[in-house]
């Protein structure tokens, strides 16, 4: 790239990243109430985002190979059980993913 490509890339990213960051606060200001679709989408969000998450990570385990994805299956529940103990998505997301690293690099 030159650097007449380098500097417009970087533009347009600083650009758009200004656009995403006051959309919201121009479109839904707090003088208005937000329309009754955004707060479906800020409720069925997150449990959708953790499904594929569950999915991603599933789609290439193997259950007659190797660990039988028995450290799969043991995260799962460590995340589900630190899921309903705290009911905070990034403690059970941090769980299950150390819990697994752990017992990949260590026991499996």
């Amino acid at each position: 790239m030159t650097t007449n490509q380098k500097i417009i890339t970087i533009a347009v990213m600083v650009l758009a990243t200004v656009i995403m960051r006051y959309l919201p606060f121009i479109l839904f200001p707090d003088n208005k109430p937000t329309p009754p679709f955004i707060h479906y989408m800020g409720k069925v969000l997150p449990p959708a985002v953790f499904g594929f998450l569950i999915i991603y990570a599933l789609k290439n385990v193997n259950i007659t190979e190797g660990s039988h994805g028995i450290p799969e299956l043991i995260a799962i529940a460590i995340t589900a059980a630190a899921h309903l103990w705290k009911n905070q998505m990034l403690i059970s997301i941090a769980a299950g993913t150390v819990s697994y690293m752990l017992m990949v690099q260590f026991i499996f």
